[in-house]
């Protein structure tokens, strides 16, 4: 199984987007998929046509009380599956506050899911608190969703001390794999111009001990595409959504990439 956190404390990056969107994809291709949903906002169950409801089990009742993530696993279709988040999320940082190992909680609970899953994907909150770093003990992997301009360098910066960190101290397995570059506009300079950046920067740190030594930046750019921005007010994927957008292309691709299959070089990657 592999474990993947989709992190990025810059909001409006594509991060939900992304966790929902791959999650469709790479069950599409038969694999098992469960998608936690790590986010107060709860804006990837909302992605499901799944409305929070008071009292409704969710990741808030599985870190907080006894719950396991069995529990509360919503079934989306046969291949995919969604643990959801509520708004009371947002008060579990203070409430974990005083518990002893609440970095922890997430990745026993999913060790003890007797579930068998190919994916499990987390998408997490845009913010570096507890919940994050509970996402970070539990997997694996880490891909970060970027919009190509300029402050997402900056912001990049911050993220891999973070991850670093965590290695270091809490999860030694945990390493950066992969760098997903959203609402790319291949018409423009600046877009260029990043991710020639990104690129370079990944290269030049390829070897070495660092979390991130080997990371990637996919061939696929995920292009701006307003049928992305339309498909959660339907409570759908992309792939569902209209599965003939560009949106849908580029994660069904994204979702061979990261499978380890060849892709195609498209107008929006110089191979």
């Amino acid at each position: 199984m592999r474990s993947i956190a989709i992190m990025n404390q810059k909001g409006g990056v594509g991060k939900t987007t992304t966790a929902v969107n791959i999650s469709a994809a790479l069950a599409d291709t038969g694999m098992r998929v469960c998608l936690i949903d790590l986010d107060p906002q709860a804006h990837a169950t909302l992605h499901f046509g799944i409305e929070p409801q008071i009292e409704m089990p969710s990741i808030y009742t599985v870190l907080t009380g006894d719950a396991s993530l069995a529990d509360v696993r919503r079934q989306i279709n046969e291949n995919l599956s969604i643990v959801p988040s509520h708004l009371d999320l947002a008060g579990a940082e203070v409430e974990l506050a005083g518990v002893v190992g609440r970095e922890f909680i997430l990745r026993d609970k999913m060790n003890e899911d007797r579930e068998e899953f190919d994916y499990v994907l987390i998408d997490c909150p845009p913010s570096l608190g507890v919940l994050t770093i509970n996402a970070l003990v539990a997997v694996e992997e880490v891909f970060i969703p970027l919009q190509p301009h300029f402050l997402a360098l900056h912001g990049l910066s911050k993220l891999l001390q973070t991850i670093q960190l965590v290695s270091k101290r809490l999860n030694s397995r945990l390493r950066l794999s992969g760098i997903v570059l959203c609402m790319y506009d291949a018409s423009t300079r600046l877009a260029a111009e990043v991710s020639q950046d990104v690129d370079e920067f990944f290269r030049e740190n390829f070897h070495g001990e660092t979390p991130w030594a080997g990371a990637q930046t996919f061939h696929t750019r995920i292009r701006r595409n307003v049928r992305l921005a339309e498909a959660p007010s339907f409570g759908q994927s992309i792939l569902q959504y209209d599965p003939h957008s560009n949106g849908a292309h580029d994660y069904r691709q994204l979702a061979r990439e990261i499978l380890g299959e060849p892709v195609a070089c498209e107008s929006v990657k110089t191979c």
